[in-house]
Protein backbone atom coordinates (compact mmCIF):
# COMPACT_ATOMS: atom_id res chain seq x y z
CA UNK A 1 0.00 0.00 0.00
CA UNK A 2 2.82 2.40 0.89
CA UNK A 3 4.46 1.74 -2.45
CA UNK A 4 1.31 2.61 -4.39
CA UNK A 5 0.94 5.84 -2.39
CA UNK A 6 4.51 6.82 -3.25
CA UNK A 7 3.85 6.17 -6.94
CA UNK A 8 0.68 8.27 -6.75
CA UNK A 9 2.57 11.09 -5.02
CA UNK A 10 5.28 11.01 -7.68
CA UNK A 11 2.64 11.06 -10.40
CA UNK A 12 0.91 14.06 -8.80
CA UNK A 13 4.24 15.85 -8.48
CA UNK A 14 5.05 15.26 -12.15
CA UNK A 15 1.63 16.52 -13.21
CA UNK A 16 2.00 19.64 -11.07
CA UNK A 17 5.48 20.29 -12.47
CA UNK A 18 4.18 19.87 -16.02
CA UNK A 19 1.32 22.26 -15.32
CA UNK A 20 3.58 25.03 -14.03
CA UNK A 21 6.11 24.38 -16.81
CA UNK A 22 3.29 24.90 -19.31
CA UNK A 23 2.15 28.02 -17.46
CA UNK A 24 5.53 29.73 -17.78
CA UNK A 25 6.08 28.39 -21.34
CA UNK A 26 9.30 26.70 -20.28
CA UNK A 27 10.77 26.41 -23.84
CA UNK A 28 10.37 30.16 -24.30
CA UNK A 29 12.31 30.92 -21.14
CA UNK A 30 15.48 29.96 -22.97
CA UNK A 31 14.80 32.64 -25.58
CA UNK A 32 15.14 35.39 -22.96
CA UNK A 33 18.84 35.15 -21.95
CA UNK A 34 19.95 35.46 -25.60
CA UNK A 35 18.43 38.96 -25.65
CA UNK A 36 20.53 39.87 -22.61
CA UNK A 37 23.66 38.34 -24.12
CA UNK A 38 23.05 40.36 -27.28
CA UNK A 39 22.94 43.50 -25.16
CA UNK A 40 26.24 42.53 -23.59
CA UNK A 41 27.70 41.87 -27.03
CA UNK A 42 26.69 45.32 -28.22
CA UNK A 43 28.59 46.89 -25.33
CA UNK A 44 31.58 44.59 -25.91
CA UNK A 45 31.63 45.72 -29.54
CA UNK A 46 32.48 49.24 -28.31
CA UNK A 47 35.63 47.86 -26.69
CA UNK A 48 34.29 48.12 -23.16
CA UNK A 49 34.67 45.37 -20.58
CA UNK A 50 31.70 43.22 -19.59
CA UNK A 51 31.09 41.90 -16.08
CA UNK A 52 30.32 38.22 -16.61
CA UNK A 53 28.71 37.77 -13.15
CA UNK A 54 26.50 40.79 -13.84
CA UNK A 55 25.59 39.45 -17.27
CA UNK A 56 24.69 36.06 -15.78
CA UNK A 57 22.55 37.72 -13.12
CA UNK A 58 20.75 39.79 -15.74
CA UNK A 59 20.08 36.63 -17.76
CA UNK A 60 18.44 35.10 -14.69
CA UNK A 61 16.42 38.28 -14.16
CA UNK A 62 15.29 38.11 -17.78
CA UNK A 63 14.04 34.55 -17.30
CA UNK A 64 12.09 35.57 -14.18
CA UNK A 65 10.53 38.53 -15.99
CA UNK A 66 9.56 36.38 -18.96
CA UNK A 67 8.06 33.72 -16.70
CA UNK A 68 6.13 36.40 -14.85
CA UNK A 69 4.79 37.71 -18.13
CA UNK A 70 3.54 34.37 -19.42
CA UNK A 71 2.01 33.53 -16.04
CA UNK A 72 0.12 36.81 -15.83
CA UNK A 73 -0.89 36.41 -19.46
CA UNK A 74 -2.76 33.23 -18.58
CA UNK A 75 -4.13 34.80 -15.39
CA UNK A 76 -5.75 37.64 -17.33
CA UNK A 77 -6.79 35.38 -20.24
CA UNK A 78 -8.38 32.66 -18.09
CA UNK A 79 -11.94 33.29 -19.34
CA UNK A 80 -10.90 33.47 -22.99
CA UNK A 81 -8.72 30.39 -22.62
CA UNK A 82 -11.66 28.50 -21.13
CA UNK A 83 -13.33 28.86 -24.53
CA UNK A 84 -10.38 28.74 -26.90
CA UNK A 85 -7.63 26.82 -25.04
CA UNK A 86 -9.29 24.72 -22.35
CA UNK A 87 -6.21 22.53 -22.09
CA UNK A 88 -4.13 25.34 -20.59
CA UNK A 89 -3.18 25.01 -16.90
CA UNK A 90 -5.72 27.48 -15.45
CA UNK A 91 -8.92 26.54 -17.34
CA UNK A 92 -8.07 22.85 -17.01
CA UNK A 93 -7.95 23.30 -13.22
CA UNK A 94 -4.33 22.20 -12.86
CA UNK A 95 -3.26 25.63 -11.57
CA UNK A 96 -5.62 27.84 -9.52
CA UNK A 97 -6.10 31.23 -11.13
CA UNK A 98 -5.35 33.14 -7.93
CA UNK A 99 -2.13 31.18 -7.47
CA UNK A 100 -1.09 32.09 -11.01
CA UNK A 101 -1.74 35.78 -10.34
CA UNK A 102 0.35 35.80 -7.17
CA UNK A 103 3.11 33.79 -8.82
CA UNK A 104 3.22 36.06 -11.87
CA UNK A 105 3.51 39.21 -9.76
CA UNK A 106 6.19 37.61 -7.57
CA UNK A 107 8.22 36.61 -10.61
CA UNK A 108 8.14 40.16 -11.99
CA UNK A 109 9.23 41.62 -8.67
CA UNK A 110 11.89 38.94 -8.34
CA UNK A 111 13.23 39.76 -11.80
CA UNK A 112 13.61 43.43 -10.90
CA UNK A 113 15.34 42.65 -7.60
CA UNK A 114 17.75 40.18 -9.21
CA UNK A 115 18.66 42.71 -11.91
CA UNK A 116 19.23 45.39 -9.28
CA UNK A 117 21.44 43.09 -7.21
CA UNK A 118 23.38 41.84 -10.24
CA UNK A 119 24.21 45.09 -11.98
CA UNK A 120 23.06 48.07 -9.95
CA UNK A 121 20.46 50.85 -10.27
CA UNK A 122 20.62 51.20 -14.07
CA UNK A 123 19.84 47.50 -14.50
CA UNK A 124 17.09 47.78 -11.89
CA UNK A 125 15.55 50.66 -13.83
CA UNK A 126 15.61 48.73 -17.10
CA UNK A 127 14.10 45.69 -15.38
CA UNK A 128 11.41 47.75 -13.64
CA UNK A 129 10.47 49.40 -16.93
CA UNK A 130 10.33 46.00 -18.58
CA UNK A 131 8.13 44.66 -15.77
CA UNK A 132 5.72 47.58 -16.16
CA UNK A 133 5.50 47.06 -19.93
CA UNK A 134 4.84 43.34 -19.41
CA UNK A 135 2.11 44.03 -16.85
CA UNK A 136 0.48 46.63 -19.10
CA UNK A 137 0.51 44.25 -22.04
CA UNK A 138 -0.98 41.37 -20.07
CA UNK A 139 -3.60 43.37 -18.24
CA UNK A 140 -4.60 46.29 -20.46
CA UNK A 141 -3.02 46.59 -23.89
CA UNK A 142 -3.32 43.11 -25.37
CA UNK A 143 -5.20 42.74 -28.64
CA UNK A 144 -4.56 46.14 -30.25
CA UNK A 145 -1.76 48.01 -31.95
CA UNK A 146 -0.51 49.33 -28.62
CA UNK A 147 -0.36 45.76 -27.34
CA UNK A 148 1.67 44.51 -30.29
CA UNK A 149 4.13 47.37 -29.84
CA UNK A 150 4.27 46.74 -26.08
CA UNK A 151 5.21 43.11 -26.61
CA UNK A 152 7.87 44.12 -29.11
CA UNK A 153 9.14 46.83 -26.78
CA UNK A 154 9.50 44.25 -24.02
CA UNK A 155 11.97 42.30 -26.16
CA UNK A 156 13.84 45.46 -27.10
CA UNK A 157 14.09 46.39 -23.42
CA UNK A 158 15.36 42.89 -22.69
CA UNK A 159 18.27 43.56 -25.06
CA UNK A 160 18.93 46.91 -23.40
CA UNK A 161 18.87 45.17 -20.03
CA UNK A 162 21.99 43.29 -21.12
CA UNK A 163 23.84 46.53 -21.81
CA UNK A 164 23.80 47.21 -18.05
CA UNK A 165 26.47 44.51 -17.68
CA UNK A 166 29.05 46.93 -19.04
CA UNK A 167 31.62 47.80 -16.37
CA UNK A 168 31.99 51.44 -17.39
CA UNK A 169 30.00 52.00 -20.59
CA UNK A 170 26.43 53.26 -20.50
CA UNK A 171 23.69 52.57 -23.02
CA UNK A 172 24.00 56.15 -24.23
CA UNK A 173 27.58 55.41 -25.27
CA UNK A 174 26.43 52.86 -27.85
CA UNK A 175 26.69 53.83 -31.48
CA UNK A 176 23.64 54.43 -33.66
CA UNK A 177 23.92 51.02 -35.35
CA UNK A 178 24.00 49.28 -31.97
CA UNK A 179 21.00 51.19 -30.64
CA UNK A 180 19.06 50.33 -33.81
CA UNK A 181 19.35 46.59 -33.12
CA UNK A 182 16.93 46.50 -30.14
CA UNK A 183 14.50 48.46 -32.32
CA UNK A 184 14.73 45.82 -35.07
CA UNK A 185 14.16 43.07 -32.49
CA UNK A 186 11.17 44.98 -31.10
CA UNK A 187 9.56 45.45 -34.52
CA UNK A 188 10.07 41.79 -35.42
CA UNK A 189 8.37 40.59 -32.23
CA UNK A 190 5.59 43.16 -32.58
CA UNK A 191 4.71 41.77 -36.01
CA UNK A 192 4.90 38.17 -34.79
CA UNK A 193 2.58 39.14 -31.92
CA UNK A 194 0.17 40.59 -34.46
CA UNK A 195 0.09 37.23 -36.22
CA UNK A 196 -0.37 35.43 -32.90
CA UNK A 197 -3.31 37.58 -31.79
CA UNK A 198 -6.00 35.19 -33.10
CA UNK A 199 -3.94 32.05 -33.62
CA UNK A 200 -6.42 29.85 -31.73
CA UNK A 201 -9.39 30.91 -33.88
CA UNK A 202 -9.09 32.70 -37.22
CA UNK A 203 -6.01 34.42 -38.60
CA UNK A 204 -6.01 36.52 -41.75
CA UNK A 205 -3.33 36.04 -44.38
CA UNK A 206 -2.39 39.67 -43.90
CA UNK A 207 -1.31 38.94 -40.33
CA UNK A 208 0.94 36.11 -41.52
CA UNK A 209 2.31 38.38 -44.23
CA UNK A 210 3.07 41.00 -41.56
CA UNK A 211 5.12 38.44 -39.62
CA UNK A 212 6.95 37.53 -42.82
CA UNK A 213 7.68 41.23 -43.33
CA UNK A 214 9.10 41.26 -39.80
CA UNK A 215 11.42 38.41 -40.73
CA UNK A 216 12.64 40.27 -43.82
CA UNK A 217 13.11 43.45 -41.80
CA UNK A 218 15.21 41.55 -39.28
CA UNK A 219 17.41 40.00 -41.97
CA UNK A 220 17.88 43.38 -43.62
CA UNK A 221 18.81 44.74 -40.20
CA UNK A 222 21.61 42.18 -39.89
CA UNK A 223 22.89 42.97 -43.38
CA UNK A 224 22.74 46.71 -42.73
CA UNK A 225 24.70 46.27 -39.49
CA UNK A 226 27.32 44.20 -41.34
CA UNK A 227 27.75 46.90 -43.99
CA UNK A 228 27.83 49.70 -41.40
CA UNK A 229 30.25 48.05 -38.99
CA UNK A 230 32.49 46.26 -41.49
CA UNK A 231 33.61 43.49 -39.10
CA UNK A 232 36.28 40.86 -39.91
CA UNK A 233 35.34 38.31 -42.56
CA UNK A 234 34.73 35.46 -40.10
CA UNK A 235 32.21 37.57 -38.20
CA UNK A 236 30.53 38.55 -41.45
CA UNK A 237 30.26 34.88 -42.42
CA UNK A 238 28.69 33.98 -39.08
CA UNK A 239 26.27 36.91 -39.10
CA UNK A 240 25.12 36.36 -42.68
CA UNK A 241 24.97 32.58 -42.29
CA UNK A 242 22.85 32.83 -39.15
CA UNK A 243 20.60 35.42 -40.77
CA UNK A 244 20.12 33.01 -43.67
CA UNK A 245 19.29 30.17 -41.28
CA UNK A 246 16.81 32.42 -39.48
CA UNK A 247 15.15 33.26 -42.81
CA UNK A 248 14.88 29.63 -43.91
CA UNK A 249 13.63 28.33 -40.57
CA UNK A 250 10.90 30.93 -40.17
CA UNK A 251 10.02 30.78 -43.87
CA UNK A 252 9.31 27.06 -43.72
CA UNK A 253 6.78 27.68 -40.95
CA UNK A 254 5.25 30.87 -42.35
CA UNK A 255 4.70 29.40 -45.82
CA UNK A 256 2.05 26.84 -44.77
CA UNK A 257 0.50 29.38 -42.38
CA UNK A 258 0.05 31.85 -45.23
CA UNK A 259 -1.26 29.22 -47.63
CA UNK A 260 -3.80 27.87 -45.13
CA UNK A 261 -4.14 30.18 -42.13
CA UNK A 262 -5.73 28.07 -39.41
CA UNK A 263 -4.75 27.16 -35.82
CA UNK A 264 -2.76 24.04 -36.77
CA UNK A 265 -0.51 26.06 -39.11
CA UNK A 266 -0.44 29.51 -37.49
CA UNK A 267 0.27 28.19 -33.98
CA UNK A 268 3.45 26.35 -35.05
CA UNK A 269 4.50 29.38 -37.11
CA UNK A 270 4.21 31.60 -34.04
CA UNK A 271 6.21 29.12 -31.98
CA UNK A 272 8.92 28.89 -34.64
CA UNK A 273 9.21 32.67 -34.91
CA UNK A 274 9.61 32.97 -31.14
CA UNK A 275 12.32 30.33 -30.93
CA UNK A 276 14.03 31.66 -34.05
CA UNK A 277 14.65 34.93 -32.21
CA UNK A 278 17.59 33.12 -30.59
CA UNK A 279 19.15 32.71 -34.06
CA UNK A 280 18.47 36.36 -34.89
CA UNK A 281 20.10 37.43 -31.61
CA UNK A 282 23.10 35.25 -32.47
CA UNK A 283 23.38 36.83 -35.92
CA UNK A 284 23.57 40.30 -34.40
CA UNK A 285 25.87 39.12 -31.60
CA UNK A 286 28.28 37.69 -34.19
CA UNK A 287 29.18 41.27 -35.11
CA UNK A 288 30.88 41.53 -31.70
CA UNK A 289 32.59 38.15 -32.01
CA UNK A 290 32.03 34.51 -32.88
CA UNK A 291 32.20 33.62 -29.18
CA UNK A 292 29.21 35.83 -28.47
CA UNK A 293 27.22 34.20 -31.25
CA UNK A 294 28.00 30.70 -29.97
CA UNK A 295 27.10 31.67 -26.40
CA UNK A 296 23.70 32.83 -27.64
CA UNK A 297 23.12 29.74 -29.80
CA UNK A 298 23.63 27.39 -26.84
CA UNK A 299 20.21 28.39 -25.58
CA UNK A 300 18.59 27.09 -28.76
CA UNK A 301 19.25 23.48 -27.70
CA UNK A 302 17.05 23.41 -24.57
CA UNK A 303 14.49 25.72 -26.19
CA UNK A 304 13.92 23.44 -29.18
CA UNK A 305 14.16 20.26 -27.13
CA UNK A 306 11.55 21.41 -24.62
CA UNK A 307 9.28 22.72 -27.39
CA UNK A 308 8.63 19.08 -28.27
CA UNK A 309 7.12 18.57 -24.82
CA UNK A 310 5.46 21.91 -24.09
CA UNK A 311 3.58 24.49 -26.18
CA UNK A 312 5.51 27.60 -27.16
CA UNK A 313 2.55 29.84 -28.04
Amino acid sequence: MAGSEEVADESDLREKFAAYAALVRVPNLFSAPPDVLLGGALVAATGERISIPALAGLAVASVLLYAGGTTLNDYFDAEVDARERPERPIPSGRVPRRTAGVLGAALLVGGVLVALAAAGPRAGLFAATLAVVIALYDGVLKGGSAGFLAMGSARGLDVLLGTAAGVTATTAALSAWALAIPVVVALYIALVTYMADNEATTTERGAVAAAAAGVLLAVLGVLAAVVTLGPPLVRVAFAVGLAGGFLVWTGRALGPAYATPRPDTVGPAVGTCILALVVLDAAFAALAGVGWALAVLIFLVPAVSLSRLFDVS
